[in-house]
C-alpha cells in the first residue's frame, strides 16, 4: 500500500474479527442427498442404495462431501459494515473429518477470522476470511470451510460516473 492510499480497514471493520453468526441446524434428509448427488452427476450407491450403504464401512447412506454447499450459515447478530457494493467469491477450502449421514442434524456457524486489503487496478479491495464449522448432533466437528469474500469499489466512480 503506497503512502497515498488510505487503509480501508477501520476500527469498526477490525472489531468484526471474531464475529460469529447465529447457528442454523439442518436435518440431512435422504431425498435432499439424492437430489444433490443427481445434480452433480455422482451415482455412487453410498448416496442412493440403502443396502449397499449399510454394507459399506460407513454403515448408512452418506452425503457427498460437496453437499455442504447446499447448507447456508445463519446471519451475523450484527450486520458486517460492508464498505463496498461489488462482491466476488474468492474461493473456499474444505477440511473433512467425519462423513455426514442421512438422518444427521448439522449445525453451522460462520466466524470472521481475518480481514486484509489489497489495492489494484480496480482500486481498494477488502478480503474477508471466514471459517464455517459443521457440527453433527453428537457435537462432532464433521468439516470446516474457509471462505474468502472479496469486495471492492467505492460507488458510482467505479463506472466512470463522477458525483458532484
Amino acid at each position: 500500500m503506497s503512502t497515498s492510499e488510505q487503509s480501508i480497514i477501520t476500527d469498526e471493520l477490525r472489531s468484526a474479527i471474531g464475529l460469529e453468526s447465529n447457528p442454523v441446524t439442518y436435518d440431512i434428509e435422504r431425498h435432499a442427498v439424492e437430489r444433490f448427488a443427481s445434480a452433480i452427476g455422482d451415482s455412487s450407491p453410498l448416496y442412493f442404495d440403502e443396502v449397499s450403504a449399510k454394507e459399506s464401512s460407513y454403515g448408512d447412506l452418506i452425503a457427498p462431501p460437496t453437499f455442504f454447499r447446499s447448507l447456508l450459515p445463519g446471519e451475523y447478530p450484527t450486520p458486517f459494515p460492508e464498505p463496498f457494493a461489488h462482491i466476488l467469491d474468492g474461493g473456499s477450502n474444505y477440511k473433512y473429518f467425519e462423513p455426514v449421514k442421512v438422518g444427521d442434524q448439522i449445525t453451522i456457524t460462520r466466524k470472521i477470522v481475518d480481514l486484509f486489503e489489497k489495492h489494484g487496478r480496480m482500486g481498494a479491495m477488502l478480503f474477508k476470511i471466514a471459517e464455517i464449522s459443521y457440527v453433527n448432533q453428537l457435537g462432532v466437528l464433521t468439516a470446516t470451510q474457509t471462505t474468502t469474500t472479496i469486495t471492492y469499489g467505492t460507488g458510482e466512480k467505479d463506472w466512470g460516473i463522477e458525483q458532484h
